[in-house]
């Protein structure tokens, strides 16, 4: 069987802040091998995809992301962009797969993707739940969540959590699972229409618009007068070195991401050492590849979570592969509220 293939991939190197003329749309036709030996085992029909700030490290002409994860390799102008995804299965030729099956794994920024031997792809149960649920919460971005704030930040009843970039992907989810723990939570964001969905919508304790504060210090000092015990960082930057000047004797910061950084455009900062250093503070970097073990315990958790309406999934959806590209420089302008899904196909 052959399928015309449109997917979108980057036309060269981008070593700034993205811009729509990096990206285009290719065709190819794709067909599944069979036989003996054969490494090409599905093809499967994109339904829904992720899109995620850590793909512009990959699309940059040198990171040290690429040298040190297979999944973060360099991305390969006029080649598709792998990400994780639901879709359906059009063809396989491995027992374990039939034709119809709702799978979810690692697919691609386009109409179809063949899934080679080894890679990772699952048949899906939704159980009820929305597809877009099981790309985001219950996904990479869920377990990334779940991981970084139970097995780096360990935290404790009662302890204070900071939370930046906190209406995105992750960090909406972490404040929920802090919330859930016993923890008192206050987040930040871009805008007061995000503020306010985290504390009317996700039930956190407080929240403030980092845009409208001429002194991160002494903002989080007005909301951390006790200071903090736990920050969840996805920002880096002058955030983090705020945040550590606000934090509490032990506390402990989960560097998930810095996305102040990836484009470029950021201004460097760096958190006072001596502050880590008489406060006896951990500052530790962790990738969701690291907590794997978690899965089934994340998953159980976060379903029930989901199913009585203790957590919600926030996802921000956009229709057609076309789309792919202004849905990923929305990432870093700040334009997503939860998840950022592209819609490839009807189910």
């Amino acid at each position: 069987m052959e399928v015309e293939n449109r997917f979108i991939t980057i036309k060269a190197s981008i070593d700034g802040f993205p811009q729509l003329s990096d990206f285009e749309v290719k065709t190819e036709t794709l067909s599944l091998s069979f036989g003996v030996g054969n490494k090409q085992v599905v093809l499967v029909k994109n339904l829904y995809v992720s899109i995620d700030p850590y793909q512009l490290n990959r699309m940059k002409s040198q990171s040290s992301s690429q040298t040190v994860l297979s999944f973060a390799s360099p991305i390969i102008p006029g080649e598709a962009i792998d990400t994780y995804g639901v879709g359906r299965v059009v063809e396989s030729d491995k027992p374990d797969f039939q034709k119809g099956d709702l799978v979810v794994g690692l697919l691609s920024w386009g109409e179809y993707t063949i899934v080679k031997e080894g890679t990772i792809l699952n048949k899906l149960d939704p159980m009820g739940l929305p597809l877009p649920h099981h790309v985001g919460t219950l996904g990479v971005s869920g377990l990334t969540a779940y991981g970084g704030f139970f097995e780096v930040c360990k935290p404790k009843k009662g302890e204070t959590v900071f939370v930046s970039a906190a209406s995105g992907s992750v960090g909406c989810l972490v404040g929920q699972y802090a919330k859930l723990f016993g923890c008192y939570v206050v987040g930040c964001a871009g805008s007061q229409k995000k503020v306010d969905f985290l504390k009317e919508e996700l039930g956190f304790d407080d929240a403030f618009n980092y845009k409208e504060e001429t002194d991160l210090k002494s903002a989080l000092k007005r909301y951390f007068p006790g200071g903090i015990d736990i920050y969840f960082d996805n920002v880096g930057g002058e955030m983090l070195e705020a945040a550590v000047a606000n934090m509490n004797t032990f506390g402990r910061v989960a560097v998930c991401g810095v996305i102040s950084e990836y484009t470029g455009n950021g201004k460097r900062a760096a958190p006072n050492m001596l502050d880590v250093l008489y406060k006896s503070i951990t500052i530790q970097g962790f990738l969701v590849r690291n907590y794997m073990k978690l899965y089934t315990d994340f998953f159980s958790t976060t379903m029930e979570h989901l199913q009585t309406g203790k957590m919600k999934a926030p996802t921000d959806i956009s229709w057609g592969l076309e789309s792919v590209p202004s849905a990923f420089i929305g990432l870093f302008l700040g334009d997503n509220v939860g998840k950022k899904i592209v819609q490839i196909a009807d189910e």
